[in-house]
């Protein structure tokens, strides 16, 4: 049993405001996660409302939230040089779910979000208990040339990555390569056929299932 979703909004620190949605199980949860959107969406995307509705009926407390770019701007991708202060807004997050769940905090994203999310993890170590990471953005489509990796070998946070093959963000052999770069426990979940959305209407019951169920795993492992 869950709770009814309701609107979430806090400024805990530096006025960075915190704004979005929590999902709550009805008993006492024992994991917690802030999960945020990719580049050109925002927390209402159906991938993440679909997986904070399952992550919830395991009996966890999520709370999917807007970074504050698109706090500010409600389309568009982020400006330049936005990256410092979506980070800052998902520490925000952070510290606003730990008043709402006592056990364990992860944090991940969609893209971009979980871009975001393991940079802030790689500079304070010890913030969240995991990463997950969805369709992390390797490298711009067709510009493998561009990796965006400068960051994983600081990272010490266990990560799990869940990623299409057929994501033009970068190839499953692309990710294996970036993940030995991390310190920390890191795995790799690929998804057959997925690209850079991850579900798709087919079998989309059994793909939320297989990812929560990995996501689940790796934390309590």
């Amino acid at each position: 049993m869950t709770k009814p979703i309701r609107k979430f909004e806090d400024t805990p620190a530096n006025d960075v405001a915190v704004r979005g949605f929590l999902h709550q199980p009805e008993n006492p949860p024992s994991d917690a996660l802030v999960l945020t959107h990719g580049a050109g969406s925002n927390c209402q995307a159906p991938l993440l409302v679909t997986l904070a509705d399952a992550f919830c009926a395991y009996g966890w407390t999520v709370l999917r939230c807007d970074l504050p770019f698109r706090q500010e701007r409600p389309q568009g991708p982020p400006p330049r040089g936005h990256g410092e202060r979506d980070q800052a807004g998902l520490r925000a997050a952070v510290q606003s779910l730990r008043r709402e769940a006592p056990g364990r905090i992860c944090l991940g994203g969609h893209s971009y979000g979980g871009r975001q999310a393991s940079m802030l993890a790689a500079a304070e170590s010890g913030l969240v208990g995991a990463l997950f990471l969805l369709s992390y953005p390797l490298h711009p489509p067709q510009r493998p040339d561009m990796m965006r990796t400068a960051h994983l070998p600081d990272l010490r946070t266990p990560a799990l990555f869940v990623h299409g093959d057929a994501d033009g963000f970068g190839s499953i052999a692309e990710m294996e390569e970036a993940i030995r770069m991390i310190p920390a426990r890191a795995e790799l979940l690929a998804i057959p056929g997925a690209g850079h959305e991850l579900i798709g209407r087919r079998n989309r019951a059994e793909i939320v299932t297989l990812i929560t169920n990995t996501f689940v795993r790796f934390v309590s492992s």
